[in-house]
C-alpha cells in the first residue's frame, strides 16, 4: 500500500510540473484571413459559420478554450490544429495555386457533405460549431460558386 501512495504522489508531482510546459499557441493575426475572405467572398452567414466551426483548426487564429491550459490536453489540441492547418489553412491561402485552391474546395464540399467536418471531437466541446442542415447547404452552395469561379481562371500552359 505504501508503494501505491508513493507512485500516486510521484504522478501528482509530475502532473503539476507538466502544467508549466505546453506547446506553442496558434495565435496569429486575424488579418491573415482577409485574403481568403476577399478572394472567396463568403456571404455573412457563411462567414459566421467559418469563424465558429472552421477557423480554430484551419487558420492561424485559434480561440482557445479554458481546458487548453491543462497539460496534456493542450498538446492534443495543438496536434489537431497542426493537422487541420496542414490540410486546409485559410491563413496561407494566397500562396496556393488556383488548382490547389479548387482542390481544397472540392475536399471542403466532400467533408461537409459527409459530415466529417467539423470533427465530432470538436463539436462535443464547441456545440455552436455543430452544423445544421441549412448551414451545410449554405457552405456547400458557396463552395460550389467558388469552385466555378476557379474553373474560369485560365490554366497556365
Amino acid at each position: 500500500m505504501k508503494i501505491i501512495k508513493k507512485i500516486f504522489l510521484l504522478l501528482v508531482i509530475v502532473f503539476i510540473i507538466a502544467q508549466f510546459f505546453g506547446p506553442e499557441k496558434n495565435e496569429g493575426d486575424i488579418v491573415s484571413i482577409e485574403a481568403f475572405f476577399n478572394e472567396t467572398n463568403p456571404p455573412e452567414d457563411v462567414k459566421t459559420i467559418l469563424k465558429e466551426s472552421c477557423f480554430d483548426c484551419h487558420s492561424d487564429v485559434t480561440r482557445y478554450p479554458w481546458y487548453n491550459y491543462i497539460t496534456p490536453v493542450n498538446y492534443w489540441l495543438a496536434d489537431h490544429i497542426k493537422h487541420g492547418k496542414k490540410h486546409f489553412n485559410v491563413s496561407s491561402w494566397e500562396g496556393n495555386s488556383v488548382k490547389r485552391k479548387d482542390h481544397k474546395f472540392e475536399e471542403l464540399i466532400e467533408m461537409v457533405e459527409d459530415k466529417s467536418m467539423p470533427l465530432n471531437s470538436y463539436t462535443w466541446t464547441h456545440t455552436e460549431a455543430k452544423l445544421t442542415e441549412e448551414q451545410v447547404t449554405a457552405i456547400i452552395d458557396w463552395a460550389k460558386q467558388v469552385r466555378f469561379k476557379y474553373s474560369l481562371v485560365p490554366k497556365p500552359e
